[in-house]
Order: structure tokens, then sequence, then C-alpha cells
């Protein structure tokens, strides 16, 4: 029998709250569908400083790269707002992300159709939405170098003195990579790509529209690729978002317009998201999966959060990592499920009504339609 390894980190805030819902997933398929997990669990962020000092140790990072996924809950807090930057709760997710090399962010933007009526949007609009934001994770702005606050005094014309620089920087490697895992999720979906970037305004936006356009012209022309710049995406994300099916972009753009994506889905609570790199010695990607929703210390310790988030990225985990989509399938199905007979956690209360239940009784309803379906 094979035997899936998978290192839990709770994090901070409703992480140990949602995490613990997972658990009972796991202990499901482990019972009932003949699957073996070697789970095993760590600090990050806070919890993690708390301890060592660090929001990651490296004993942790070590661990983190030893295994076949590596599931997060949830990181940050007001505890820590006043830390250095360098040792910030978020900084424990950033390295994770960093040198583990997960460079294709995976964020699914999928509307059940009992949540239709909680998006912002309209029901007709996001009825069967079943999008996916393939985002480059290691790359861009947000790591480019020269960066920092420095002092201008030479310019005078520059009341208050400082000038901020991020640089946006990316290598044929990086563009191409990402877009071959975009090619590839496409070929299992709708089979159609469109590539996001600002090639109008900027230089790295050309190099990424060409390199783009190269992948799929030499290794991917099955697959049908359109090109938009990224302010028309979002607008596009909210005027009709049925016209996508997978979404490539860069760092930047792909955290604005994944985010945007989220809320055409009715609530955070229900966003899972999978950052993949490269395959290990036994072909399985490195991965880290996690929920898109926060720590929300306002309702941390409560019962109010919702776990679904989780469990759905632990059904990606099933998907991308350990090869089982059939589980993941059938995960899904659950949630759904669930969702249809009107159980609701605390966010998903709305004019509809519903059953309201607990985060540990959303779980328990979740394992049990597991049964079911």
């Amino acid at each position: 029998m094979t035997t899936y390894s998978l290192l839990i980190l709770p994090g901070d805030g409703i992480g140990p709250e949602v995490m613990a819902e997972v658990r009972k997933v796991i202990g499901w398929f482990e019972q009932n569908r003949g699957l073996s997990f070697d789970v095993s669990e760590d600090l990050v962020g806070g919890a993690a400083y708390d301890k060592h000092g660090v929001p990651l140790s490296d004993a942790t990072m070590a661990r983190a790269q030893s295994v076949d996924a590596v599931l997060l809950g949830a990181v940050g807090g007001p505890k820590y707002d006043n830390l250095d930057f360098s040792v910030k709760p978020e900084r424990g997710l950033l390295r994770l992300r960093k040198e583990m090399d997960l460079f294709a962010n995976l964020r699914p933007a999928q509307c059940f159709d009992a949540l239709a009526d909680f998006s912002s949007l309209k029901r007709d609009v996001v009825a069967g939405l079943d999008i996916l934001i393939v985002r480059e994770l290691t790359s861009g702005v947000y790591f480019g170098e020269p960066r920092g606050i420095h002092a201008d005094d030479n310019n005078p014309e520059n009341e208050g003195g400082r000038v901020g620089i991020n640089t946006q920087r990316y290598t044929s490697g990086e563009i191409r990579r990402v877009a071959r895992a975009a090619f590839e999720l496409a070929r299992k979906r709708g089979n159609r790509v469109c590539s996001m970037e600002k090639a109008n305004v900027m230089e790295s936006g050309i190099l990424w529209r060409e390199e783009v356009q190269w992948v799929h012209d030499n290794e991917y022309p099955d697959v049908e690729l359109s090109h938009m710049y990224a302010d028309n995406g979002a607008m596009q994300l909210v005027r009709n978002p049925r016209q996508f099916d997978v979404i490539v972009t860069d760092n930047l753009f792909g955290d604005l317009l994944s985010d945007a994506a989220a809320m055409l889905t009715g609530s955070l609570g229900m966003l899972p998201s999978a950052s993949l790199g490269a395959p290990m010695a036994n072909g399985r990607p490195k991965a880290m999966y996690e929920p898109v929703h926060g720590s929300a210390p306002d309702i941390t310790g409560q019962g109010k959060a919702n776990p679904i988030a989780c469990i759905l990225s632990f059904a990606m985990a099933l998907r991308y990592s350990y090869d089982l989509g059939a589980e993941a399938d059938r995960l899904e199905r659950a949630v759904e499920k669930v969702l249809a007979d009107g159980v609701r956690t605390a966010d998903l209360m709305g004019p509809q009504g519903g059953t309201p239940v607990s985060t540990s009784e959303m779980g328990d309803k979740i394992v049990a339609a597991l049964a079911e379906v």
C-alpha cells in the first residue's frame, strides 16, 4: 500500500480549528477507502515565533522539503503587528514558497449552485462558474532587485526626500515554466488559456506575452490561447467571468485578479489554493496547499470558522500531489451535497436561511456526506 506523506502547519487564528476538520476527513479516507497517510504536524507563523523566535524554523523548513505535500492553515494576527518585518508571521509563508520553489499558484474560483445568491454579482452571471487562475509565485515585482526605501536628497523637487523602489523582473525560463503548468491544467479542463499582462506599457509584459506564445506554438498548439491586458481582465472577471477557463498571469496581477475572482463565489471561506513546484524524485511536484482566508482573529475560538476552504485544499492535494482524482471528486461532491442540503456556517447565512452549524459540525456533516456520495 502506498503511504502518502503530509506535513500539517495549522498556524495562527482559526488555522488550528479548520485543520482539525481536515484531520476528520483524512481519517475517513483511511478507514473507508483503504488509503494510508503519514501525517506530521509543526509550527508556522506567529505560533512558530512564540516558540522559536522565527516564523519558520530551519527544522520545519527541512521537513517541508521532505514530504509529498504541505497543508497550511493561516498565519498572522494583531498580536504580531509590531514585530520587525523580518520576523512577521507572513515571512514564514513566503519562505516556504521561495525555498520550495513553488512557482505556480493555483486559485480555483468555483461557484456552487447552492451559493450562487451569495455572490456580489447576479446569479445568472456566476451560476456554474468554474475558472482557474494560475499565478506565477516566486518572481516578479515582489522579489525583484533593487528594492527598498532610500533617501533622495539630491532631488530638490521631492518633498519628503525619499523614494520607494520595487523592480518588476522576469526571465524567459520563469515565464515558460508557469505557462507550461497552465497549458497542462487546461488540457484537463476546457482546453483554453487566457494570458494576462500589460504588454502595452511594460517591457516585462512584452516578454511575458512573447514567451507564453512561444510555449503555445512549440509545445501546446492544441490548446486555445488568447491574450488580454490585465486591467481589461479585471473588468471582464466582473462582467462575464464564465468566458474564462484557465487564466495565467504574473505575481502582482495574479494577486489582484485572484482576489477579485474570489468574491465571485460568495465567501472567502469557500476558496482553496495550491502552490506547485518542480517534480521531486518520486515524480510528485513540490506542493503546498492552503485556504485563501486569513487567520480571522475576530472569530478565533468561537466555532464560527468555515472549514470548507481548508477541506477543499486537501481535495486539491488528493488531485495534484497524490494523483487521487476520483477521491478528490468524492470530497468535492460531499461538500456540494452538504451545501445543497442547506447546512451553513455563519459566513454563509443569508436571506435564504439554512441550518446554522459550528466549525466542528460542518466537518462532521461533510464526513457523513462522504459515505453518501
